[in-house]
């Protein structure tokens, strides 16, 4: 499986970022899909996921009241609003056949794609 990760960029504080991501490979897209991202300096951290069956999300508490994962067949996309220079880092897009990727469980990563807040 491979993951094409596209959005991102330079930010204003306080505006949105909306980052795709895109599976294939394979006939069937993974059981799981979703992000991480790895800020300078520190270590690299759960953001969101989503199950290709159900729907079901699952958000890191920073993420929880500002952002929206959503799928469609092999696409995920992640809209997080409300950015603050914290929201700097690497985003990396990530799948798993079994998940929870909440729980560091990935099969499959893809490239980072770089997200900058400026204030």
């Amino acid at each position: 499986v491979q993951l094409q990760a596209c959005g991102g960029g330079l930010v204003q504080a306080g505006g949105s970022l909306r980052l795709s991501c895109v599976a294939s490979g394979r006939t069937f897209s993974p059981y799981v899909m979703g992000w991480f991202r790895q800020a300078p300096g520190k270590e690299r951290e759960f953001v969101a996921a989503v199950t290709r069956i159900g729907g079901t999300t699952s958000y890191a508490d920073f993420a929880k009241e500002r952002s929206a994962i959503t799928r469609a067949k092999n696409t995920v996309y992640l809209q997080m609003n409300s950015l603050t220079l914290e929201d700097t880092a690497v985003y990396y897009c990530a799948a798993d056949d079994r998940g929870p990727l909440a729980a560091g469980q990935v099969d499959y990563w893809g490239q980072g794609t770089q997200v900058t807040v400026s204030s």
